[in-house]
């Protein structure tokens, strides 16, 4: 191709990301103020308002604020988010006596939620050396009464299915996007092969309420503790889920003995309400070590896909804190060797 031919088509190629983006930018401002527009018509003029986050999804929550009061707005697009899932799960946690938001008011055609506001300090924020053991037990307390109160039939399965469908992403954007690598039917095959290992071991766990993202920073610096948030996604699965993705978190990590120790508070609490837990310390380990597995291959090619697609590229940055999640689980297993060639050393 000549070289005017393709300089002409990749100028072409940017002016049309460049109305896009515009496109989105017109969309995206005009949504703020219409849910400007509808708080205000519920709550009065005169607020003041603050972004609070726009995460990895599509949703976008600020602040307002007017004398000493505060509450959340969320823009959740319905093309895209489920403000119904939002508000039932937010009553089923209220209902086991968690501290969630309140939703005192929600369009779901619209896709707009005011919710009560939990402060702005995350455990993410406050965690430290000094206070994890308090934090995370309060954490815990909660996640065993979140599991407790679970009852079948009233979430959506966390089932093979979608645990299968979450690790594709692996192979679809980790592997061939961010490795580059284009796999062989051989590999492909003997990558299946681990796959189905880990769905057989979580297919064998009972199912629980799992709010699927319990992690510090989901969880809120409040009265009483943990505020938890970010729930819209929860499902009916495995036990260990939550437990490893409050452990092996996507933004802070810890020494192995002090999550051990964690890990056994969990344990022994949830042995002693009778929760559907492995009662074998050892085949409990196990089974967080590969309900992890399952959660750090998707979010491998989860966050490639938002730092590459999504234009979020700081989520490339934490690639590396999944990798060194993964091998050791993978070099403790035989069944998950085909996967040591994708996560490197830890050499």
């Amino acid at each position: 191709m000549p070289l005017s031919i393709a300089i002409m088509r990749t100028a072409a190629r940017a002016r049309n990301a460049g109305l896009r983006l515009r496109a989105m930018s017109e969309t995206v401002d005009r949504r703020y103020a219409q849910l400007a527009a509808w708080f205000a018509a519920r709550l009065g003029e005169g607020l003041r308002w603050e972004t609070v986050s726009t995460d990895a999804s599509r949703r976008r929550y600020f602040r307002a604020r007017r004398g000493g009061a505060s509450w959340i707005a969320v823009d959740a697009p319905p093309e895209y988010e489920n403000v119904e899932a939002f508000v039932a799960v937010a009553r089923l946690l209220r209902g086991a006596g968690l501290h969630a938001p309140r939703v005192l008011d929600h369009d779901a055609r619209r896709g707009f939620m005011c919710l009560s506001d939990l402060g702005d300090r995350s455990y993410l924020a406050a965690l430290d050396d000094d206070n994890a053991d308090a934090l995370f037990g309060a954490a815990i307390g909660a996640l065993l009464d979140w599991q407790s109160a679970s009852r079948p039939g009233v979430l959506p399965a966390y089932d093979r299915a979608t645990f299968a469908r979450e690790m594709a992403l692996f192979k679809q954007w980790y592997v061939a996007i961010e490795l580059g690598h284009s796999l062989s039917a051989r590999e492909s095959a003997r990558i299946d092969g681990a796959f189905d290992f880990i769905l057989d071991r979580l297919a064998a766990q009972p199912p629980v309420y799992v709010h699927r993202d319990y992690m510090p920073r989901n969880l809120m610096i409040c009265d009483p503790l943990p505020g938890i948030i970010d729930f819209q996604d929860a499902r009916y699965g495995p036990a260990a889920y939550d437990v490893a993705s409050l452990f092996r978190d996507a933004f802070i990590s810890w020494p192995a003995t002090r999550i051990d120790g964690w890990v056994r508070h969990y344990w022994d609490g949830a042995l002693g309400r009778g929760l559907p837990v492995a009662g074998d310390w050892a085949t409990f380990c196990d089974d967080i070590a590969l309900t992890g597995a399952q959660r750090h291959l998707k979010i491998l090619g989860l966050f490639v896909r938002i730092a590459r697609r999504d234009g979020k590229p700081r989520y490339a940055g934490d690639l590396e804190r999944f990798r060194g999640y993964l091998r050791p689980v993978v070099a403790g297993f035989d069944e998950l060797a085909p996967l040591a060639p994708f996560i490197g050393s830890s050499e």
